[in-house]
């Protein structure tokens, strides 16, 4: 069984509250964009993503960011996971990502997570994506049961919690 429903449609463009931001699913495309984005912030999103997901690497590299998000963009067009990239209106900026993944640890029937850049810590726009996200996938996604990393739920418990049965 897939943790989706076989017709359901992804959203592909989602505006942010406020205007001049939106989300899309992130492409291999976006690597000119989000390899200075991660890069810039990595020392942050490592304390956030680091002990799950080993994520980024102090060592990555621009081609294995590209191979990342052809990964990514590839699972998506497979609907296995989702990675959503946060833009400015022109997609000159690529500010931040979301996470939606099939659930690792029981509890859960969808995964969800999200950063900004270190610049937007604390802004507008973070307080837009943080109360956008929730609302967004109980309007648009099929789940019963989202868990929200490292929101609802420390990483750090999250980490302790039983493997899910499919995985």
């Amino acid at each position: 069984m897939s943790w989706l429903p076989d017709d359901f449609v992804h959203p592909v463009l989602v505006p942010l509250p406020g205007g001049g931001h939106h989300l899309r699913p992130i492409r291999e495309a976006d690597t000119p964009l989000d390899y200075p984005a991660v890069m810039g912030s990595r020392e942050r999103l490592w304390t956030i993503f680091g002990p799950a997901w080993g994520w980024p690497a102090a060592t990555m590299t621009y081609e294995a960011d590209q191979a990342d998000l052809l990964r990514h963009e590839k699972e998506i067009a497979a609907h296995q996971s989702f990675n959503y990239a946060l833009f400015d209106t022109a997609e000159t900026a690529l500010l931040g990502c979301v996470y939606i993944d099939p659930p690792e640890r029981a509890g859960a029937d969808g995964e969800i997570s999200w950063w900004v850049v270190d610049e937007l810590v604390g802004s507008k726009v973070e307080q837009a994506l943080d109360a956008l996200v929730p609302q967004w996938i109980a309007a648009d996604w099929p789940f019963e049961q989202p868990r929200f990393l490292g929101r609802e739920i420390s990483w750090s418990d999250w980490l302790a919690l039983p493997e899910h049965p499919d995985t």
